[in-house]
């Protein structure tokens, strides 16, 4: 019996469980384990032969000290787990399916490095992804160690994330900033090109309005032409045409500048607010002595607003951050950045169109003042032609002119001679028809002689055929005034279609300025009479 208490209370074996704090089933029957199990009071049942115990002690006092032990134990396993779970990271949680020996194995497996196989066959080792210490001599990356509690240095941490996070924000208001004042430069730039392009088609607009200054000083001037030249014909249909096209013109460039007016002011616009942006990005970043075109270098990015230039082929650098109200990358700048963008778009788009219409409009104007000057110098050549059939045709009756007048002359001679002198004594006596010859002649009766007659109808047909040679010289000295007339009228038209085309040609110069061709068609008035036209009429 001694021996079976000693066996069941020697030093180094649990008296008391570890979940109910009771006596240890170990040292118990099998009836008493049964009953331990079934949830009933454990019963010690000592054998029936007599057992002499040696102990002075009570067993209540014994008991008493064996659950005390007991407390302390359990009271002890509590804190060291819990200790130990403060100071472990919430993730390491062992494998309850994992053998105890080979946890830690488990467990640092993901931190080691991992062999890649490159191109050529060769391996290489390179460490996990994620945050970490890197243990290059270990080949081990250990993640970050998040405690549950501060740490004893825990003020010092507090600093120098308080420091990490100042530096961030000044890194990332700076980054902003020089985005920010990249998209100004280009909006700069815009601007510029915008303006080159304003000046260029505003310069074209002033050439289309001194074409059509032009167009009206040629139609004042084909004004002055006598009346029988101001007949409608192609010229005139082609200087209407020309105005029309030159109104059309003018009208599509004013769009274009209109539109580009108010591009421009958008586009100002634009670039205030991104100064503006700018300016309060970099209040956070006055003592950073570093240049914003390096930032973004550093940032792998050279413009997130540039559209023009040719992608790289490598890798971009950092992606643009989701809009933070109170971060460095605000609404507002999110909203200033995509305006500008959208605004590059636009004025790329409006600058191409602006140079296409203000190349079409300059060709087309040439075109068009060419084939007028090519019609005026064609209505010029007309008239030249006609001018010298006019001319071949006076000389022509000034020849039969001169016939008939001296024709006439000669008849009048004749018919002078015929009728003979006023007075009868002037008369010769070969003349006279009382002449003895004649009136011996006349004794006998039917022996009348009919040379009275005779002279008489000689006289009446001499006059009647000078009147009529009168007539016919009459009506050839109208024709020749108006033949006259006409080649004076042709003359004043070629001179005045030629003056136009001389006009045109040196009006049309890029040194002749709007004001100058402004001021020539001010300084005519068209209520004036042509000077040729007056003169002929005086003539």
């Amino acid at each position: 019996m001694g021996a079976l208490l000693h066996s069941l209370f020697r030093p180094g074996r649990s008296c008391v469980s570890l979940g109910g704090g009771g006596p240890c089933p170990s040292w118990r029957g099998p009836r008493a384990r049964r009953g331990h199990q079934a949830g009933t009071m454990p019963v010690l049942i000592l054998p029936v032969e007599h057992s002499q115990d040696t102990r002075v002690g009570p067993p209540a006092w014994r008991e008493a000290t064996k659950a005390l032990t007991q407390k302390a134990h359990q009271l002890t396993d509590r804190c060291g787990q819990e200790a130990v779970t403060t100071w472990k990271p919430k993730d390491s949680v062992r494998d309850p399916h994992t053998a105890r020996h080979l946890c830690r194995a488990v467990h640092i497996l993901p931190w080691r490095f991992r062999v890649e196989t490159l191109k050529g066959g060769s391996t290489m080792e390179k460490p996990p992804p994620g945050e970490g210490v890197t243990l290059w001599k270990g080949k081990m990356k250990p993640p970050a160690w998040h405690a549950r509690l501060p740490l004893p240095m825990h003020r010092d941490a507090r600093a120098l994330q308080t420091a990490e996070v100042v530096h961030a924000h000044a890194r990332g208001a700076r980054l902003t900033a020089a985005r920010l004042s990249r998209a100004q430069h280009q909006i700069n730039g815009q601007l510029r090109l915008l303006q080159r392009q304003r000046e260029a088609t505003d310069h074209r607009l002033s050439e289309v309005r001194k074409a059509l200054l032009i167009n009206q000083q040629s139609v004042k001037l084909r004004g002055y032409r006598p009346k029988s030249e101001k007949i409608p014909d192609k010229a005139d249909s082609m200087l209407t045409w020309e105005k029309e096209e030159l109104k059309s013109m003018k009208r599509k460039m004013e769009k274009d500048m209109e539109k580009s007016e108010a591009l421009l002011k958008t586009l100002a616009s634009c670039r205030d607010t991104l100064v503006f942006c700018c300016k309060e990005r970099l209040q956070a970043v006055e003592l950073m002595n570093q240049p914003l075109d390096k930032v973004l270098e550093q940032a792998g990015r050279h413009s997130w607003v540039n559209l023009s230039r040719v992608p790289t082929p490598r890798t971009q650098g950092l992606k643009t951050p989701p809009p933070d109200p109170v971060g460095t990358y605000t609404p507002e700048c999110a909203t200033a950045l995509y305006e500008a963008k959208r605004l590059l778009m636009e004025s790329k788009d409006t600058l191409l169109d602006m140079a296409k219409n203000e190349e079409d409009i300059r060709e087309q104007q040439q075109q068009i003042s060419d084939r007028v000057c090519a019609s005026l110098a064609q209505k010029t050549r007309e008239t030249l032609e006609l001018k010298d059939r006019l001319n071949m045709t006076l000389g022509l009756m000034r020849g039969t002119i001169h016939r008939c007048t001296k024709f006439t002359q000669e008849m009048h001679i004749a018919c002078g001679l015929v009728k003979g002198p006023l007075s009868e004594s002037h008369l010769e006596t070969r003349e006279k028809l009382d002449r003895p010859l004649v009136r011996t002649y006349q004794r006998h009766v039917g022996t009348q002689l009919p040379e009275a007659t005779r002279l008489a109808q000689g006289t009446d047909k001499l006059q009647r055929r000078i009147s009529h040679v009168e007539e016919n010289l009459e009506e050839l000295l109208s024709m020749r005034k108006n033949l006259t007339w006409s080649l004076s009228c042709k003359k004043v038209g070629q001179d005045v279609d030629y003056n136009v085309v001389r006009l045109r040609l040196r009006q049309r110069h890029p040194h002749v300025c709007y004001e100058q061709a402004r001021r020539l068609v001010n300084d005519w008035d068209p209520r004036t009479p042509p000077r040729a036209e007056s003169s002929i009429a005086r003539k």
